[in-house]
């Protein structure tokens, strides 16, 4: 338990070190693009990519699952997948395409067809990379899996912001977008020298595209009910409030999926290795609960209170209608992290069907509240957003744990004081801020900035002074203190993830058995 925790401890360092680095460079980006890409631009975009997204992610959703959860990996059965995975990423390409005008007509808008056009390679871009990037992950080499992220969104923001500075308008997103994926297909052929046989009959296959196809029909769902918004607003206003709303959400969105993102295959992987349902499994799962509303709960109470001079430094006065937006998404940001959790335990237990069941669930729910919520425009659907959170955690997580008898009242427990602390921090550093009127008051990017860093100091201080008020000690601060040291200790070697000895390279395994926390590893070598 000791040796898996420690492992999947240093590989959440490293997912999270380069997540932090990819939204460093995401954040560049939106400073530097809100400044030169209009609104409008930025919506005409949005518009297409919120379905080009989904189709691209017919195999980089559901294989990398597929690939890391399965006991045994041999590279006959990753041709085969990967040969699929393309075949599906072309057609969906020339298929996507090929709905320009439809597109065009429901919008009212020509540029949209040209813009369906110009997104429509991602598709197969994103085929080509996935399965070298799962087994990468398969393997627990998320130092490399990281770096792949992090060379394309630099080249990606690179093309968008040199295309911008050329008067190419909304094209310049175009490239960026389409600049990411290339990108991220070079870097993974790089660090994963496997290359894939023809296809053949292997047992197995079908299997595993099963599961694939499971849990990309639970991401879909999640997908719709994330992006229904933008489909909503975009078709009852205009292309200018997508994109006024589209950047509020892009600071809610990124803040919490980024973050859990870059831990899921890492948890899962971890959870793999240790026996379903044991006291082990149990804690492990607590630790990672714990964590995440220590995490979560303080940033949300953070971007609540600044997120609107977070916007206004990063994209300039012309968008402070993105931020009386997101004053209705902050709230939700903490509780978002948690709730994504959830599956976690269903890849782990191998409970894609259930996930798929809840997803339903979601999906109903989420767009319920956005019916409701539109009659109050973007800033309804932002605030339906936040309930939508806090109305489907704790049934998510209990669901998701019925398998092992992991019940709502251990999230509760877990979690509770954090969101105690959270909102008396938050509370108590807005009435603190409100007694200095000069700096509520005070303009522009630099009042932005140093409201940002009072309000940041004064509320950390109050949330970690109230954390050990409740918990009686300081226990738990040191205790995540703890967790972010060793996060940042070096990774054991690499030769210690390999197999000790040379098997043929057509029957070696990429990873053995999921159950046994000693196992041996792939020969993908640099």
């Amino acid at each position: 338990m000791a040796e898996v925790r420690d492992d999947a401890v240093r590989s959440a360092g490293v997912t999270l070190f380069s997540g932090a680095i990819t939204l460093a460079v995401q954040t560049i980006a939106t400073m530097v693009l809100g400044r030169l890409v209009s609104p409008r631009d930025f919506g005409l975009v949005t518009i297409v990519s919120t379905i080009g997204l989904l189709l691209a992610s017919f195999g980089d959703t559901g294989l990398p699952m597929a690939i890391v959860q399965r006991e045994e990996m041999d590279r006959r059965l990753a041709s085969n997948l990967f040969w699929i995975n393309v075949a599906g990423g072309l057609l969906l390409a020339l298929s996507f395409a090929a709905t320009g005008h439809l597109f065009a007509w429901v919008y009212q808008d020509t540029a949209v067809q040209q813009v369906v056009i110009g997104i429509s390679p991602i598709m197969l871009f994103y085929s080509t990379a996935t399965v070298h990037l799962a087994l990468l992950k398969r393997a627990m080499r998320f130092s490399e899996a990281s770096m792949v992220a992090i060379y394309g969104r630099i080249v990606s923001t690179a093309v968008s912001i040199l295309m911008a500075l050329m008067g190419f308008g909304y094209w310049a997103l175009v490239g960026g977008a389409v600049a990411l994926p290339l990108t991220q297909t070079l870097a993974a052929w790089y660090y994963c020298r496997w290359m894939p046989h023809p296809p053949r009959k292997v047992p197995g296959t079908g299997y595993t595209f099963l599961f694939a196809l499971i849990a990309y029909g639970r991401f879909c769902l999640n997908y719709i009910s994330r992006n229904a918004d933008n489909l909503l607003v975009g078709w009852l206003f205009n292309a200018q409030a997508l994109g006024f709303y589209k950047r509020a959400y892009d600071l809610f969105s990124l803040s919490a999926s980024q973050f859990t993102h870059s831990l899921t295959l890492v948890v899962v992987a971890a959870l793999n290795r240790i026996e379903q349902g044991s006291v082990e499994y149990r804690r492990f799962l607590m630790q990672a609960l714990t964590a995440m509303a220590f995490l979560g709960m303080g940033l949300a109470a953070e971007l609540t209170l600044v997120g609107k001079d977070v916007i206004r430094l990063l994209l300039g006065p012309d968008w402070d209608e993105s931020g009386k937006i997101f004053a209705f998404f902050g709230p939700g940001v903490g509780i978002m992290i948690l709730y994504y959790t959830h599956g976690w335990i269903h890849l782990s237990l191998s409970t894609a069907n259930r996930w798929f069941r809840w997803g339903i669930v979601e999906v109903a729910v989420t767009i319920s509240l956005f019916i409701v919520g539109i009659s109050w425009g973007p800033i309804g659907i932002a605030g339906a957003w936040t309930i939508s959170y806090w109305v489907l955690t704790i049934p998510a997580l209990w669901y998701a744990g019925q398998p092992i008898e992991f019940g709502a009242g251990q999230v509760i427990r877990a979690i509770w004081r954090y969101i105690i602390a959270a909102l008396f921090a938050g509370i108590a550093t807005s009435v603190g801020m409100s007694w200095i009127p000069g700096l509520v008051a005070f303009p522009g990017s630099l009042g932005a900035g140093l409201r940002i860093v009072s309000a940041s100091g004064l509320l950390t201080a109050l949330y970690f002074i109230a954390i050990a008020g409740l918990h009686g000690g300081t226990g738990p601060i040191y205790e995540s203190i703890g967790l972010v040291r060793q996060m940042l200790m070096k990774p054991r070697s690499q030769e210690s993830l390999r197999p000790t000895s040379e098997a043929d390279p057509a029957e070696m395994h990429f990873v053995a058995n999921k159950r046994c926390v000693t196992t041996t590893r792939p020969v993908i070598r640099p």
